[in-house]
Protein backbone atom coordinates (compact mmCIF):
# COMPACT_ATOMS: atom_id res chain seq x y z
CA UNK A 1 0.00 0.00 0.00
CA UNK A 2 1.36 3.56 -0.91
CA UNK A 3 2.51 6.03 2.18
CA UNK A 4 -0.15 8.46 0.51
CA UNK A 5 -2.23 9.14 -2.70
CA UNK A 6 0.10 10.08 -5.78
CA UNK A 7 3.88 8.29 -3.62
CA UNK A 8 5.01 5.25 -4.79
CA UNK A 9 5.12 2.60 -2.27
CA UNK A 10 8.57 2.51 -0.84
CA UNK A 11 9.05 -1.10 -0.52
CA UNK A 12 9.20 -0.66 -4.60
CA UNK A 13 11.77 1.36 -4.46
CA UNK A 14 15.49 0.81 -5.37
CA UNK A 15 18.36 3.11 -4.01
CA UNK A 16 20.62 4.07 -7.18
CA UNK A 17 23.66 1.56 -7.36
CA UNK A 18 26.77 3.09 -5.62
CA UNK A 19 29.40 0.69 -7.53
CA UNK A 20 27.73 1.48 -10.68
CA UNK A 21 27.73 5.16 -10.15
CA UNK A 22 31.53 5.19 -9.00
CA UNK A 23 32.37 2.97 -11.94
CA UNK A 24 33.83 5.47 -14.42
CA UNK A 25 34.84 5.00 -18.06
CA UNK A 26 38.15 6.00 -19.38
CA UNK A 27 37.83 8.67 -22.70
CA UNK A 28 41.81 9.51 -23.07
CA UNK A 29 44.55 10.02 -20.81
CA UNK A 30 43.46 11.55 -17.52
CA UNK A 31 39.90 11.47 -19.02
CA UNK A 32 37.51 9.82 -17.67
CA UNK A 33 33.72 9.89 -17.89
CA UNK A 34 30.60 9.09 -15.05
CA UNK A 35 26.94 8.39 -14.89
CA UNK A 36 24.56 9.63 -12.46
CA UNK A 37 21.97 6.56 -12.97
CA UNK A 38 19.12 7.64 -11.35
CA UNK A 39 15.88 10.07 -12.60
CA UNK A 40 17.03 13.07 -10.56
CA UNK A 41 17.04 16.26 -12.36
CA UNK A 42 19.60 17.35 -10.76
CA UNK A 43 23.02 15.74 -10.13
CA UNK A 44 22.83 14.60 -6.05
CA UNK A 45 26.72 16.80 -5.19
CA UNK A 46 28.13 13.06 -3.66
CA UNK A 47 27.73 12.15 -6.59
CA UNK A 48 30.56 14.42 -8.25
CA UNK A 49 32.56 14.35 -5.20
CA UNK A 50 32.86 10.38 -5.39
CA UNK A 51 33.43 10.62 -8.74
CA UNK A 52 35.89 12.69 -8.77
CA UNK A 53 38.08 10.86 -6.45
CA UNK A 54 37.69 7.77 -8.39
CA UNK A 55 39.18 9.72 -11.22
CA UNK A 56 42.12 11.13 -9.55
CA UNK A 57 42.94 7.62 -7.93
CA UNK A 58 42.82 6.08 -11.26
CA UNK A 59 46.20 8.29 -12.16
CA UNK A 60 48.15 7.01 -8.66
CA UNK A 61 50.19 4.64 -7.88
CA UNK A 62 48.36 1.81 -5.78
CA UNK A 63 50.41 2.00 -2.70
CA UNK A 64 49.08 5.52 -2.47
CA UNK A 65 45.61 6.03 -0.63
CA UNK A 66 43.47 8.87 -0.80
CA UNK A 67 43.52 10.55 2.54
CA UNK A 68 41.87 14.30 2.08
CA UNK A 69 39.10 15.35 -0.77
CA UNK A 70 38.20 19.48 -1.25
CA UNK A 71 35.40 20.05 -3.62
CA UNK A 72 34.26 23.73 -4.76
CA UNK A 73 30.97 22.91 -6.47
CA UNK A 74 30.76 25.72 -9.04
CA UNK A 75 27.21 24.95 -11.23
CA UNK A 76 24.59 22.27 -10.54
CA UNK A 77 25.07 19.15 -12.37
CA UNK A 78 21.97 17.79 -14.44
CA UNK A 79 21.56 13.74 -13.90
CA UNK A 80 20.92 12.99 -17.27
CA UNK A 81 23.66 13.83 -19.08
CA UNK A 82 27.12 12.24 -18.46
CA UNK A 83 30.20 14.09 -16.31
CA UNK A 84 33.77 14.28 -17.21
CA UNK A 85 35.95 14.52 -15.11
CA UNK A 86 39.91 15.83 -15.97
CA UNK A 87 42.72 15.16 -13.96
CA UNK A 88 45.70 17.26 -13.22
CA UNK A 89 48.78 15.63 -12.36
CA UNK A 90 50.11 18.02 -10.00
CA UNK A 91 52.31 16.35 -7.75
CA UNK A 92 54.05 12.60 -7.91
CA UNK A 93 55.73 12.55 -4.58
CA UNK A 94 57.43 9.67 -2.75
CA UNK A 95 54.80 9.93 -0.09
CA UNK A 96 52.65 12.23 -1.15
CA UNK A 97 50.39 12.26 -4.52
CA UNK A 98 48.24 15.70 -5.46
CA UNK A 99 46.00 15.77 -8.09
CA UNK A 100 43.14 18.71 -9.68
CA UNK A 101 39.80 17.27 -10.87
CA UNK A 102 37.44 19.22 -13.43
CA UNK A 103 34.30 17.83 -13.63
CA UNK A 104 32.58 19.42 -16.80
CA UNK A 105 29.26 18.87 -18.39
CA UNK A 106 28.46 20.37 -21.39
CA UNK A 107 32.06 22.36 -21.28
CA UNK A 108 30.71 24.03 -18.06
CA UNK A 109 32.13 23.35 -15.11
CA UNK A 110 30.17 21.96 -11.91
CA UNK A 111 32.94 20.62 -9.44
CA UNK A 112 36.82 21.61 -9.27
CA UNK A 113 38.35 19.57 -6.40
CA UNK A 114 41.83 18.38 -5.44
CA UNK A 115 42.58 15.54 -3.85
CA UNK A 116 46.28 13.81 -2.04
CA UNK A 117 47.20 10.57 -1.20
CA UNK A 118 49.80 9.10 1.04
CA UNK A 119 52.13 6.24 1.34
CA UNK A 120 50.74 4.35 4.04
CA UNK A 121 53.64 5.07 7.04
CA UNK A 122 53.45 4.17 11.02
CA UNK A 123 53.49 7.06 13.39
CA UNK A 124 51.68 8.38 16.56
CA UNK A 125 48.20 8.17 16.90
CA UNK A 126 45.55 9.34 19.09
CA UNK A 127 42.02 11.06 19.15
CA UNK A 128 40.66 13.87 20.90
CA UNK A 129 37.16 13.03 20.36
CA UNK A 130 34.42 10.35 20.99
CA UNK A 131 31.19 9.54 20.41
CA UNK A 132 28.11 8.64 22.86
CA UNK A 133 26.95 5.19 22.47
CA UNK A 134 23.74 4.50 20.33
CA UNK A 135 21.32 1.54 19.54
CA UNK A 136 23.57 -0.98 16.92
CA UNK A 137 21.54 -0.33 13.40
CA UNK A 138 20.04 -4.24 13.22
CA UNK A 139 17.99 -3.31 16.44
CA UNK A 140 16.69 0.42 14.47
CA UNK A 141 14.07 0.51 12.42
CA UNK A 142 14.69 1.76 9.33
CA UNK A 143 13.76 5.15 8.64
CA UNK A 144 11.32 4.76 6.21
CA UNK A 145 9.07 2.29 8.57
CA UNK A 146 9.32 5.19 11.05
CA UNK A 147 7.91 8.06 9.24
CA UNK A 148 4.00 8.69 9.95
CA UNK A 149 2.32 7.00 6.88
CA UNK A 150 -0.36 10.26 6.86
CA UNK A 151 2.33 12.51 6.30
CA UNK A 152 2.34 13.72 2.63
CA UNK A 153 5.41 15.68 3.10
CA UNK A 154 7.97 13.56 4.87
CA UNK A 155 6.51 10.64 2.75
CA UNK A 156 7.07 12.75 -0.56
CA UNK A 157 10.88 14.06 0.39
CA UNK A 158 11.74 10.43 1.47
CA UNK A 159 10.66 8.77 -1.65
CA UNK A 160 12.48 11.20 -3.77
CA UNK A 161 15.30 10.70 -1.36
CA UNK A 162 15.35 7.02 -1.61
CA UNK A 163 15.42 6.87 -5.48
CA UNK A 164 17.98 9.33 -6.35
CA UNK A 165 20.54 9.07 -3.36
CA UNK A 166 21.86 5.15 -2.79
CA UNK A 167 22.48 5.80 0.85
CA UNK A 168 21.30 2.77 3.81
CA UNK A 169 20.67 5.37 6.85
CA UNK A 170 18.88 4.43 10.34
CA UNK A 171 18.51 7.35 12.87
CA UNK A 172 19.80 6.43 16.58
CA UNK A 173 17.50 9.51 17.95
CA UNK A 174 14.17 11.42 16.00
CA UNK A 175 15.63 13.27 13.00
CA UNK A 176 15.61 16.92 13.75
CA UNK A 177 13.91 17.04 10.17
CA UNK A 178 10.70 16.03 12.45
CA UNK A 179 11.25 17.47 14.92
CA UNK A 180 11.14 20.99 13.13
CA UNK A 181 7.82 20.47 11.22
CA UNK A 182 6.42 20.28 14.58
CA UNK A 183 8.07 23.61 14.87
CA UNK A 184 10.25 22.88 17.68
CA UNK A 185 13.83 23.96 18.33
CA UNK A 186 16.53 21.74 18.48
CA UNK A 187 20.42 21.70 19.05
CA UNK A 188 22.45 22.11 15.90
CA UNK A 189 23.46 18.13 16.08
CA UNK A 190 22.39 14.81 14.74
CA UNK A 191 23.21 11.59 13.84
CA UNK A 192 22.57 8.77 11.31
CA UNK A 193 24.29 4.70 11.42
CA UNK A 194 25.09 5.10 7.24
CA UNK A 195 25.86 2.75 4.75
CA UNK A 196 25.95 1.82 1.06
CA UNK A 197 22.64 -0.46 0.29
CA UNK A 198 24.91 -2.82 -1.70
CA UNK A 199 28.41 -4.19 -1.61
CA UNK A 200 30.89 -1.90 -3.68
CA UNK A 201 34.07 -4.71 -3.99
CA UNK A 202 37.28 -4.62 -2.09
CA UNK A 203 39.19 -1.87 -3.49
CA UNK A 204 39.74 1.00 -1.19
CA UNK A 205 39.39 3.73 -3.34
CA UNK A 206 36.17 2.86 -4.27
CA UNK A 207 35.32 2.97 -0.57
CA UNK A 208 37.16 6.03 0.07
CA UNK A 209 34.89 7.35 -2.99
CA UNK A 210 31.80 5.56 -1.52
CA UNK A 211 31.90 7.42 1.74
CA UNK A 212 32.71 10.88 -0.01
CA UNK A 213 29.45 9.92 -1.72
CA UNK A 214 27.41 9.50 1.29
CA UNK A 215 29.35 12.19 3.23
CA UNK A 216 27.21 15.25 1.34
CA UNK A 217 24.00 13.40 2.63
CA UNK A 218 21.89 15.68 5.47
CA UNK A 219 25.22 17.50 6.20
CA UNK A 220 24.29 21.01 5.23
CA UNK A 221 20.57 20.54 7.43
CA UNK A 222 22.78 19.97 10.61
CA UNK A 223 22.33 23.79 10.84
CA UNK A 224 18.81 24.27 10.25
CA UNK A 225 17.44 22.64 13.66
CA UNK A 226 17.86 25.86 16.19
CA UNK A 227 15.93 27.78 13.90
CA UNK A 228 12.98 25.18 13.70
CA UNK A 229 13.41 25.10 9.48
CA UNK A 230 14.29 22.09 7.31
CA UNK A 231 15.36 21.33 3.63
CA UNK A 232 11.54 21.68 2.71
CA UNK A 233 10.48 24.56 4.03
CA UNK A 234 9.13 27.12 2.16
CA UNK A 235 11.41 29.96 0.70
CA UNK A 236 14.58 27.99 1.84
CA UNK A 237 17.05 27.95 -0.90
CA UNK A 238 19.79 25.59 -0.20
CA UNK A 239 23.24 24.61 -2.16
CA UNK A 240 26.43 23.13 -1.15
CA UNK A 241 28.77 25.73 -2.07
CA UNK A 242 32.41 23.11 -1.00
CA UNK A 243 33.38 20.55 0.82
CA UNK A 244 35.72 18.39 2.63
CA UNK A 245 36.64 14.65 3.31
CA UNK A 246 39.54 13.80 5.72
CA UNK A 247 40.05 9.86 5.43
CA UNK A 248 41.95 9.03 8.94
CA UNK A 249 42.35 4.86 8.04
CA UNK A 250 40.48 2.37 5.23
CA UNK A 251 36.96 1.54 5.95
CA UNK A 252 34.27 -0.11 4.05
CA UNK A 253 31.80 2.34 3.02
CA UNK A 254 29.31 -0.57 2.49
CA UNK A 255 29.33 -1.65 6.59
CA UNK A 256 27.96 0.20 9.24
CA UNK A 257 29.30 3.70 10.57
CA UNK A 258 27.87 6.19 12.77
CA UNK A 259 27.79 9.18 10.86
CA UNK A 260 27.76 12.41 13.74
CA UNK A 261 26.92 15.92 12.00
CA UNK A 262 27.06 19.50 14.16
CA UNK A 263 25.93 22.75 12.16
CA UNK A 264 28.10 25.05 14.42
CA UNK A 265 27.49 27.72 12.24
CA UNK A 266 25.17 29.99 10.75
CA UNK A 267 24.82 33.28 9.07
CA UNK A 268 24.46 35.86 6.46
CA UNK A 269 22.56 33.37 3.98
CA UNK A 270 25.82 30.66 4.34
CA UNK A 271 25.94 27.43 7.54
CA UNK A 272 28.69 25.47 7.94
CA UNK A 273 28.25 21.76 9.46
CA UNK A 274 31.06 19.33 10.44
CA UNK A 275 31.15 15.65 10.38
CA UNK A 276 32.55 12.77 12.24
CA UNK A 277 32.37 8.94 11.23
CA UNK A 278 33.13 6.45 13.77
CA UNK A 279 32.78 2.57 13.20
CA UNK A 280 31.39 0.27 16.28
CA UNK A 281 33.90 0.74 18.28
CA UNK A 282 34.00 4.53 18.58
CA UNK A 283 37.28 4.90 16.43
CA UNK A 284 37.44 7.90 14.23
CA UNK A 285 37.45 7.04 10.35
CA UNK A 286 36.83 9.84 8.80
CA UNK A 287 36.09 13.88 9.29
CA UNK A 288 34.29 16.33 6.99
CA UNK A 289 33.50 19.97 6.46
CA UNK A 290 30.72 21.70 4.42
CA UNK A 291 29.41 25.34 3.79
CA UNK A 292 26.58 25.67 1.70
CA UNK A 293 23.91 28.23 0.66
CA UNK A 294 21.10 28.55 3.31
CA UNK A 295 19.08 31.34 1.78
CA UNK A 296 15.42 32.25 3.03
CA UNK A 297 13.15 34.61 0.86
Amino acid sequence: MPLTHGVEPLASLTRPPVGKILTLGQRGNDLFRGESHTNARRIYGGQTLGQALVAAGRTVERDHNPHSLHGHFIHPGRSDLPVDYIVERVRDGGSFTTRLVRALQNDRTILLATASFQRDEDGLTHQDTATTPAPVPENLPRFEDSLDASDPGDAQWLSQLMSNVGVEFRFPEEYPRLANRRGRRLPPRQRAWIRTPSRIGDESLLHAAGFAYCSDLFLLSSALPPHARHIDTPGLKLASLDHTVWLHAPFRADEWHLYEQHGYWMGGGRGIGRGRLYNRNGTLMASTMQEGLLRFR
